[in-house]
């Protein structure tokens, strides 16, 4: 059974959810500086789950989805952005 999906936004590193989570996609405005986003699980210092890169280039824009492999954090689900403008993080 598929679970309903929210969306966390932000605009600089922080908590996606606070608890379990999959993430099934993210949704991202680049920089003028290449960048990365960093799904970690157990906070800003927990696992890596995974890192993707963004393009340089301020107006940018990009959807990496996950729906069929998504990413599932035990603890709480956390971004950390590096150059990124703001990203939407959909989980479930």
């Amino acid at each position: 059974m598929k679970q309903d999906a929210n969306s966390t936004q932000l605009a600089a590193s922080g908590e996606v959810f606070g608890g379990p989570a999959r993430v099934v996609g993210i949704h991202f405005v680049a920089s003028a500086t290449a960048g990365t986003i960093t799904i970690r699980d157990g906070g800003a210092t927990g696992a890596i789950k995974a890192v993707f890169a963004t393009p340089a280039s301020a107006t940018a824009t990009g959807f990496i989805g996950l729906s069929d492999t998504p990413f599932r954090c035990q603890t709480d689900a956390y971004c950390a952005l590096t150059d990124v403008t703001s990203v939407t993080v959909i989980y479930a």
